[in-house]
């Protein structure tokens, strides 16, 4: 006579349509046809997501493979039957109450289909020449079935990060690109308006920028990437063309005076001001920064507040090795924040320039946070003014979040 095998599960355990819609397919399944365990395993947990599978699951599906003897999947003998102790060792010592809870994650996924013998045990019956004639536990039978399905899933995942990662690549490429060309605008002086078309100031374009970044969210999909990556893409072209523009201009012109102008000072201790003048001191020269010949009392570590400012060095020629870099990338920021030449005077008035630069760099990788720079600055010169206000807890809060970021990422 020949044996059934169960259709419902022991005990408790309801039926579900899913269930029988599993156990149907399963039939379905070409008695030749044979598959590589792990490379379908494989698949499944890169399509994870797309199955609704637990991760924690999976762990466990990993440990019922290990009871099928043989590496490929194949006729009949599909069923494995370990204990529950035994599956929990495989499964890294998982408790047998999260056990069942994915065991039951498994059959509801119709990875897996249940096979309970009638009192619920799992175990084999033998013939007289010791083959397994009939088992009781779990069918491994769909893995074979769906493997056509589980492998297009993962392709589709994997081409899915793909195209995400490309895109997140090349807003990084752009972001990049911005900022600095947008630095050498102002270190050159390159007018923005060609025939009285165009933005009015570099801070404006910068504030174009800053407005697209402010729309990735935190967990951004490649949907909602792809049109901020086109945007950041023709606002990169355009900056490239202003600067492309005036050089050709420049060459054109064959006027040494145009030339003269990129002349590099020859004194390392000074730095010209990257700060475009305002109307009322246009007929002044440039303004030198010169290097700090030490380190003000009370100031932080150059490190410190680079890890807690990391936003500047995107602004800086080559990086910020000390702070002599440090203030002449603050002097590129300034304008771009609207920070106004009268503000930054009495903020340095107040504090050293040391001081008042490290704020600015703060109130950057603030970002979006603060709508008035100019304002924002005005007020912590008044509370330094007053001694109520301190650079430390302001770079520690900096610091902290960005760790906290850094762990939720």
């Amino acid at each position: 006579m020949d044996s059934r095998l169960s259709t419902t599960p022991f005990g408790r355990r309801s039926l579900t349509l899913a269930h029988v819609a599993s156990q149907a397919s399963a039939k379905t399944r070409p008695p030749e046809k044979a598959v590589h365990k792990w490379n379908i395993f494989r698949a499944i947990c890169t399509a994870k997501n797309a199955l609704g599978v637990p991760e924690r699951a999976l762990a466990v599906l990993d440990a019922l493979l290990s009871f099928h003897p043989e590496t490929v999947l194949t006729g009949e003998g599909l069923v494995v039957f370990p204990s529950n102790q035994q599956l929990s060792l495989r499964a890294h010592g998982m408790p047998m109450a999260t056990l069942r809870r994915h065991l039951a994650a498994l059959v509801d996924t119709g990875l897996i289909i249940r096979r309970d013998s009638p009192n619920g045990k799992r175990y084999a019956r033998k013939g007289r020449a010791g083959e397994i004639e009939l088992a009781f536990g779990f069918d491994l039978a769909p893995l074979v079935v769906r493997s056509e399905e589980f492998e297009a899933l993962a392709d589709e995942v994997e081409t899915e990060a793909r195209a995400l990662r490309l895109v997140r690549e090349r807003i990084t490429i752009c972001r990049r690109d911005i900022v600095k060309m947008i630095a050498t605008g102002l270190e050159e002086g390159v007018p923005t308006r060609h025939g009285g078309q165009g933005p009015a100031e570099w801070a404006e374009i910068h504030q174009l920028y800053r407005d697209i970044m402010a729309r990735i969210p935190r967990s951004a999909t490649r949907l909602t990437l792809e049109p901020i990556a086109e945007e950041l893409s023709l606002l990169a072209d355009e900056i490239l063309n202003l600067l492309e523009n005036h050089i050709k201009v420049q060459n054109m012109s064959g006027n040494e005076s145009h030339i003269e102008r990129h002349i590099q000072n020859s004194n390392p201790d000074s730095l010209p001001d990257l700060e475009p003048s305002f109307p009322e001191s246009r007929g002044g020269g440039l303004e030198i920064v010169p290097e700090p010949k030490r380190m003000p009392e009370g100031t932080f570590p150059l490190g410190m507040v680079l890890d807690a400012c990391p936003d500047l060095i995107d602004y800086s020629r080559g990086g910020i090795a000390n702070w002599r870099d440090f203030l002449a990338t603050v002097a590129v920021v300034r304008p771009m924040l609207g920070i106004s030449p009268s503000a930054w005077e009495d903020a340095i008035g107040i504090m050293d320039e040391v001081q008042a630069s490290i704020v600015v760099a703060a109130i950057l990788q603030r970002g979006e946070a603060i709508t008035s720079a100019g304002g924002y600055l005005r007020e912590l010169t008044r509370k330094a003014q007053a001694a109520e206000f301190s650079l430390g807890p302001m770079l520690m809060a900096l610091i902290g979040s960005r760790r906290r970021e850094k762990k939720r990422a």
